[in-house]
């Protein structure tokens, strides 16, 4: 299984993953031969790529961090949720109860993963990018969370946070969160407002733990001081906050945008690492590196001595050096062979360049 992105996917090949509909209703499922109509389709909906198998990716598989069938049943109902406390059902802690058996089953199956990288750029659908959006957030933040050694009651506390992170946006007007351009500076001011928004409604509705509620309002709060609602640095920072602002941003900088198209997970993790210290704590950053891979295995991937492969393995400690399947040599296709840039001494001075955008 290969990762494709949008614009390189052509009509006869074969789905590797299945694609679900906002309404959770099955788009394509695995293993079905793409036809012209369908690639309009899933343009239309904003996917910024596709899996596929082939000859070229035989054996590669993609290791799920936590089950399909549940991710989507957690953002139906973190959609319905939102949707609940829109219409101003806010009188009973039912909107909690609606996922929490779902939170208590990620949390259950990321601990039972902690060791595994993060191998996957995830398939998003347009519309419902918040919903997906708090989802990835959660699940990344339990990983990173999970790393750090938390216990299973601390790292539920985690995913309500994070689950929970944006549910201020829903006292938000939806024409300026949904605005297909950049936002003015006072329509970004009202944006702002939606973590203090979400943190008094959790506090004085929901009955959910102060650590969950308090890592809402702060998690655009940043190392230096330089985030929001209250301006407030380092050791000030709870831990919850400091953990969801790194997921956050990975997450939103990934995701395709009316305004802007996705980062590519290395460009991601290299502002990561980059802000390490600045916006983000720098324990919390490097610990998100070590757990999120910035070339996701089925990647393809160009080389510095002028080859292209697809990306077989990630190494934890040295994540920019993963083992490759080499599939072409100075532009034209070869026999595959593995090159593994962490352990291969022939392969020390051959880096990642970047990754692909053509149909190999």
């Amino acid at each position: 299984m290969r990762f494709v992105p949008i614009n390189c996917i052509k009509a006869g090949m074969k789905t590797g993953k299945k694609l679900v509909g906002k309404n959770d209703e099955l788009l394509l499922n695995s293993g079905v031969v793409i036809q012209q109509s369908f690639i309009t389709k899933i343009k239309e909906l904003g996917y910024n790529g596709i899996y596929i198998d082939d000859d070229l990716s035989e054996g590669i598989e993609i290791d799920e961090i936590i089950n399909e069938d549940l991710k989507y049943k957690t953002v139906k109902s973190i959609k319905d949720t939102f949707a609940k406390i829109g219409k101003g059902k806010t009188d009973s802690f039912e909107y909690i109860d609606g996922f929490s058996e779902h939170l208590n089953l990620i949390v259950k199956e990321v601990l039972e993963n902690r060791d595994a990288m993060v191998n996957i750029i995830d398939l998003k659908i347009f519309d419902d990018y918040t919903f997906y959006h708090s989802v990835n957030v959660t699940v990344l933040s339990l990983i990173v969370g999970a790393s750090l050694g938390l216990n299973k009651s601390t790292l539920y506390n985690l995913g309500l946070a994070a689950l929970l992170h944006d549910i201020g946006k829903v006292f938000i007007p939806k024409e300026i969160l949904n605005k297909p351009s950049v936002f003015e500076k006072s329509e970004f001011e009202l944006i702002k407002t939606h973590s203090e928004k979400g943190f008094q409604f959790l506090k004085d509705n929901s009955g959910i733990p102060a650590h969950s509620y308090i890592g809402v309002l702060q998690h655009h709060e940043r190392f230096d001081g330089s985030g929001y609602p209250m301006c407030i640095e380092g050791k000030k920072i709870s831990l919850f906050a400091k953990i969801i602002a790194v997921t956050d941003v990975y997450d939103a900088l990934t995701s395709r945008r009316p305004y802007r198209e996705a980062m590519t997970p290395s460009e991601a993790i290299e502002y990561i690492m980059g802000s390490g210290g600045t916006h983000f704590d720098p324990k919390m950053a490097v610990c998100f590196t070590q757990k999120v891979a910035p070339y996701p295995k089925g990647t393809c991937v160009n080389l510095s001595n002028n080859t292209m492969g697809i990306v077989v393995e990630n190494y934890r400690d040295y994540c920019l050096r993963p083992k490759v399947k080499i599939i072409k040599e100075n532009g034209k296709k070869t026999e595959p062979y593995y090159l593994d840039l962490c352990k291969d001494m022939s392969a020390l001075g051959i880096t990642i360049t970047g990754m692909e955008d053509e149909k190999a």
